[in-house]
């Protein structure tokens, strides 16, 4: 087998969407690949959903709302992910400074000094502590009391400052809307952080390892957002023990990731994953990465629906040849599985 495509189905086993390979529950899946990209919540739930074996919408609710076992916050490259509770605090502490400091600059261009963001922030505080969850709608109303506009970014941008701070993180679902709580309230600290320092960058780096199949130095510094320096030493300190069994040939493995799923943002090179003539089908521009059909970890096309009742639509890549019996039962398998989750 061609080394290209050995690793390609290796980086789709580690993942769970290739070799049949799937989780039994969220804390499963987080379990394996430690973040799910959360920027559209319901995407994030389907990139559960594609990742596990008969996963049900209630039952991820369950995990973020009730049992608080998965936590969606800013973590790596400062984005939204979804992930596992227990490792929340130490991944807040490795990468909320560092975008604090970055986002510093943004706040300034918005106007918002440093004496209006300590007043936010305790506004914030305030809010949550006496009203319970409140949405980013009602936190927004409260910052205009400050003289905060209420249309544009700047309420954001302090929300967000907030959370990066380590002062609240995502709470459960109001109406469908993403609430705020108190970090401590809603994940009481149990002692000591369990990874601080270089020692949590090389944490992240073996869960990296772990979570992504064949990679290296700098598919972990883009993954992560760490400083290349700092990416590099902690992937030399931790070097790859895991034996990985080849991959089995059988039948193909069909999966319908959803849009912006880490498969497609977790490596610097996307020639593995899609192919190049077919790139601006997945990444249009504008930030966005469409949701693919893969068939054992290479997308062979786009889709789009699946949410309200919409059906799944599937659009090959231009040019394909025609999906084959089994690739079509696929498809048909994985769109009915979402028509299911969805419902």
């Amino acid at each position: 087998m061609e080394r290209r495509t050995t690793e390609r189905l290796l980086r789709a086993r580690a993942q769970a969407i290739g070799e049949e390979v799937r989780e039994e529950s969220v804390a499963g899946v987080l379990g394996r690949v430690l973040a799910i990209q959360a920027q559209d919540l319901p995407a994030a739930e389907l990139g559960l959903r594609v990742r596990a074996r008969g996963l049900t919408r209630e039952a991820v609710r369950r995990a973020t709302d009730i049992e608080r076992t998965a936590v969606r916050g800013w973590f790596m490259r400062g984005t939204l992910q979804l992930v596992p509770a227990a490792d929340a605090r130490w991944l807040q502490a490795l990468f909320g400074p560092v975008y604090l400091a970055l986002a510093a600059r943004r706040l300034r261009e918005l106007g918002l000094d440093e004496a209006l963001c300590t007043r936010a922030e305790r506004l914030i505080a305030d809010a949550i502590a006496a009203e319970g969850p409140l949405t980013r709608a009602r936190l927004t109303d409260r910052l205009t009391t400050l003289g905060v506009e209420p249309k544009g970014q700047a309420a954001f941008h302090l929300i967000r400052r907030a959370a990066l701070a380590g002062l609240i993180c995502h709470g459960p679902q109001q109406g469908g809307d993403a609430t705020f709580v108190l970090l401590d309230d809603w994940l009481p600290a149990t002692g000591s952080l369990p990874y601080t320092g270089e020692a949590a960058v090389r944490e992240l780096a073996r869960r990296y390892r772990a979570a992504h199949g064949p990679s290296d130095a700098l598919d972990f510094v883009h993954w992560s957002g760490l400083k290349t320096t700092a990416g590099r030493n902690a992937w030399a300190a931790v070097p790859d023990t895991a034996v990985e069994s080849p991959p089995v040939p059988g039948e193909p493995d069909v999966r319908l990731l959803p849009a912006y799923d880490n498969y497609l943002v977790g490596y610097r090179s996307r020639d593995l994953s899609v192919p190049a003539e077919h790139e601006r089908r997945v990444w249009p521009g504008g930030g966005q990465i469409r949701a693919t059909v893969v068939v054992d970890g290479l997308a062979v096309g786009t889709w789009s629906g699946g949410r309200r009742g919409a059906p799944v639509t599937v659009e090959p890549f231009p040019g394909s040849e025609p999906p084959s019996p089994a690739v079509a039962a696929g498809i048909a398998r994985e769109s009915a599985d979402i028509a299911r989750f969805s419902s």
